[in-house]
């Protein structure tokens, strides 16, 4: 992953709220599909953002939550069921509420885990993820 700058690494993640976790986990998460798309096969970048965008949309990442949500720690599964809890504004059309706060906080977790440092934690649940082909 991406390293992080000393005061990222001196803050404690725990104390930011699950929607602003969710927004560093959103990209984290997306840049991990990509980057597993990308070393699957050299395709034309026109081919690669669909297949992304199926991989990255909330329906997707509810499916990626389930997957794992059985491998978090109690500490993981707290961060998630917070980013899950938390009252997003809007749901989009091509997904479910349910589906969508799931995402979240499936996005809330990989946020935390970014910016807690967790490198080896974040590839260990994206390869459950990207094994059962999300």
């Amino acid at each position: 992953m991406i390293g992080i700058s000393e005061e990222i690494k001196n803050a404690d993640p725990s104390l930011l709220s699950p929607l602003t976790l969710a927004f560093v986990g959103d990209t984290v998460f997306d840049l991990l599909v990509r980057g597993n798309l990308v070393m699957q096969a050299n395709r034309p970048v026109g081919k690669l953002h669909p297949q992304a965008a199926k991989k990255v949309c909330a329906p997707a990442q509810a499916q990626a939550a389930e997957q794992i949500i059985d491998l978090l720690t109690e500490q993981e599964a707290d961060i998630y069921r917070r980013g899950r809890n938390a009252h997003t504004g809007n749901i989009p059309k091509n997904a479910t509420a349910a589906q969508y706060h799931s995402a979240t906080g499936l996005e809330a977790l990989f946020g935390w885990l970014y910016l807690s440092g967790k490198d080896e934690r974040i590839a260990e649940l994206f390869k459950v993820i990207s094994e059962n082909d999300i």
